[in-house]
């Protein structure tokens, strides 16, 4: 089975409400597993600030399925959920991003593994780093904490709660 990180993020309605759901749905997928959750962090928004606080989460998951299968699990969750196509970075009931899949590199027009900047983004990085800080990134080749602790992004991640 293959080490996955996903990225979920919310800023619209009950985004704890969705980030649970999520969860619950990544949970369903085939041949998967749930490993850990991390806390939930609200941060600010990432790449155009005319929108609303967003609430993130990391989940670690093993898996057998591959990762162009795994993306569309992921699209077909997102859907499920409520999630309209949306511009790049705008608001969104939930948003699902596969970080990391095992220390695979790979580039394409709809994925791209690792997720692009993820070094420049605390949002994903803090709650990361809560759960595995010793992953090495296969492309940086650094641990999540030193990617982290010499992270540029100016926008914090603050602590909301525990995922229960």
């Amino acid at each position: 089975m293959i080490k996955v990180f996903l990225g979920l993020g919310s800023n619209i309605g009950d985004r704890k409400k969705y980030l649970h759901e999520a969860v619950e749905e990544i949970k369903k997928i085939r041949s998967t597993e749930m490993q850990k959750i991390s806390s939930i962090y609200e941060t600010e928004p990432w790449g155009f600030s005319e929108q609303d606080e967003y609430l993130n989460a990391v989940v670690e998951i093993k898996t057998e399925v591959n990762f162009s299968g795994l993306l569309k699990e992921i699209k077909e969750i997102e859907k499920r959920l409520g999630r309209d196509k949306t511009d790049k970075w705008k608001s969104r009931k939930i948003d699902i991003d596969i970080l990391f899949y095992g220390d695979t590199i790979h580039a394409e027009e709809n994925l791209q593994i690792p997720h692009k900047h993820i070094e420049d983004r605390n949002f994903v990085l803090v709650p990361l780093n809560e759960i595995e800080p010793d992953f090495i990134h296969p492309v940086l080749s650094k641990k999540i904490s030193e990617i982290l602790k010499n992270s540029k992004d100016k926008l914090k991640a603050r602590f909301h709660s525990e995922f229960e």
